[in-house]
């Protein structure tokens, strides 16, 4: 049995997570979680955002499932997530994005956005340079050894999911040292993978060109700051961050997440859209080699989207709670799991 790290979060993270460990029991899957916090509610427990006992969890599983998590507004927190990013050397984030029929703006849209994760102007320290504080600066960092091993990943994931095109956002006509060191390590990788296509598009067209029609894009990466925006963007094409699944990749650590916030203005009112962190439970499943299981848990949800019935009312105004549409998902990927093993032993004697 494997054990995984389970982060609850904050919010309304301790029942969409809940619902997402239902919906992995109900694969068959067994896994051990090791449940730990972070965020608000470790700072209000232990006076940490990221205690110890976290940190030591994810580095022996390497593993991890979190939910949304919480930074106090004020000097002297820095974001948990960045935090997390920095311990563990989490130098991709990966978003897949795809619509779903009834509730995305966007038809066909089937997209991988690769973000890099832990350089960029996010990594850098901001500061006054004047006396009054009228005037700040911040300092950002982009390197060829990083940028090359993001794009390595990338283009390992665009093979693995049989893609055929990468496109890569950038300011290199401006930051023409800055983006055009990330282009370089793009090129070189992009060498080592003569059936992936690698296009350069400047990031303010990229835009408009996804928004037009994004059907015509395969994959998208980008540095920090711009994949931020971008996966983002992307996200809106196929119906918003309730139904955008996340998973930060180190060498050696994997943390998944569903991608949009806490939303403390709506916790224990049971409205929540557990869809994004059932999704990268998904994901998650798949990176440990349970294919079959994470291929069950989508296309529960695709049934359950297309129904229309069982959906919280941020996908459908006249729906049903949080724990109503786990439910339904639940339900849907236990039948489809009993119809798979009966029709396994059609035939046998």
């Amino acid at each position: 049995m494997r054990t995984i790290t389970l982060i609850p979060g904050d919010g309304i993270g301790p029942s969409v997570v809940e619902a997402a460990v239902r919906v992995v029991e109900a694969t068959g899957v067994k896994i051990n979680w090791d449940r730990v916090e972070a965020g608000m509610s470790a700072l209000e427990s232990s006076g940490h955002l990221l205690p110890a006992r976290t940190i030591n969890s994810i580095k022996k599983n390497r593993i991890a499932l979190k939910g949304p998590l919480a930074t106090p507004i004020g000097e002297g927190f820095s974001s948990v997530n960045v935090q997390l990013r920095k311990v563990f050397d989490l130098y991709m984030n990966f978003r897949p994005v795809k619509s779903f029929p009834g509730i995305s703006p966007f038809k066909n849209v089937n997209i991988l956005v690769f973000r890099e994760n832990i350089e960029d102007f996010y990594a850098g320290e901001p500061q006054y340079v004047d006396i009054e504080n009228t005037v700040a600066e911040l300092t950002g960092t982009i390197s060829y050894r990083n940028s090359y091993r993001f794009f390595y990943r990338a283009f390992n994931l665009a093979r693995a999911n049989k893609r055929r095109k990468i496109t890569v956002g950038h300011k290199a006509n401006i930051f023409k040292m800055y983006h055009g060191l990330f282009l370089d390590a793009a090129r070189d990788v992009a060498s080592q993978f003569p059936e992936i296509e690698l296009r350069e598009e400047i990031i303010d067209a990229l835009c408009m060109k996804l928004v037009t029609d994004p059907t015509k894009f395969d994959c998208v990466a980008a540095p920090n700051v711009f994949g931020d925006i971008l996966s983002d963007l992307c996200a809106g094409l196929v119906g918003g961050l309730g139904i955008a699944p996340g998973a930060n990749y180190g060498d050696s650590t994997g943390i998944f997440e569903a991608v949009h916030g806490s939303a403390p203005d709506i916790e224990g009112k049971n409205v929540a859209n557990p869809t994004a962190v059932i999704l990268s439970a998904a994901m998650m499943l798949e990176h440990v080699g349970e294919v079959d299981a994470a291929y069950l848990i989508r296309s529960a949800i695709e049934r359950i989207i297309e129904d229309k019935k069982f959906l919280t009312v941020e996908l459908n105004p006249e729906g049903v709670g949080t724990i109503e549409m786990t439910d339904a998902i639940v339900e849907k990927v236990s039948s489809m799991q009993e119809l798979r093993k009966r029709l396994s032993g059609v035939g046998r004697n």
